[in-house]
């Protein structure tokens, strides 16, 4: 696994909740506990996000335990895979279960914050599913992430994601509650993460925004990725 030096210790903090136990209890606690109780959208629609956009080049970033991956449906026998992740037991274990149906992925750690370690301008589609809402910052800082995906994807590739809000999507008291607590763990930054915030910064990277609403998340599909402007230091070499 190869990794990118310019992770932030807040990111380090939050990405280290994901211990072989926790990934373990991962898609019953979190996929079907949380994200189905709590914030109110099952992972079949997270899971139909993936079929509808998955290609067979395809980066993920965050991937969590790799249920989507593992359940998806490629267009392709023997798809492409690569992953980016801050907790090497997360692409540890996505591997493993890629492997099973035959794909053996390629494994970067590193942040979405910074000029992602993987090929410029190759994917032709990305996903970063339930990361947005772990990422320190508002959509200031967030919305950096973005632009380093679009700077990776093909023209004509697709990036579709899903997070969680704060704001600008329907909440309960339990939702509330539990969004407080992991915020207080430091698995949460998404104070300031509004619905109308994430399609700005969406569509500063990207020509073409699609957001949808379930519960209290947001999914997305972004196309036609913006390149940076000249005059942005930023851009990896």
């Amino acid at each position: 696994m190869e990794s990118s030096a310019e992770i932030s210790q807040a990111e380090r903090d939050g990405a280290s909740v994901f211990s072989p136990g926790m990934l373990a209890l991962y898609d019953m606690r979190v996929l079907w506990g949380y994200c189905s109780l709590v914030w109110r959208c099952p992972p079949t629609h997270t899971l139909a996000l993936y079929n509808a956009n998955v290609s067979g080049d395809h980066l993920d970033i965050g991937s969590g335990s790799g249920w989507h991956l593992r359940h998806a449906t490629y267009p392709v026998d023997r798809p492409q895979i690569s992953l980016v992740d801050l907790n090497p037991n997360s692409l540890r274990m996505t591997s493993q279960r890629l492997r099973r149906r035959g794909i053996d992925p390629e494994t970067r750690i590193g942040s979405v914050l910074a000029p992602l370690p993987v090929t410029r301008g190759r994917f032709r589609s990305v996903s970063a599913t339930y990361l947005m809402h772990c990422v320190p910052g508002g959509w200031d800082t967030k919305g950096a992430a973005f632009q380093h995906i679009a700077d990776v994807m093909a023209p004509d590739g697709v990036f579709f994601g899903a997070t969680v809000l704060a704001a600008g999507v329907p909440h309960t008291a339990l939702s509330r509650v539990q969004m407080r607590r992991l915020r207080a763990q430091h698995i949460f930054h998404n104070e300031a993460d509004d619905l109308t915030g994430l399609v700005a910064a969406l569509e500063r990277a990207f020509e073409s925004v699609q957001v949808n609403t379930r519960g209290a998340a947001a999914l997305w599909t972004a196309r036609a990725p913006r390149p940076r402007p000249a005059e942005d230091t930023t851009a990896p070499q």
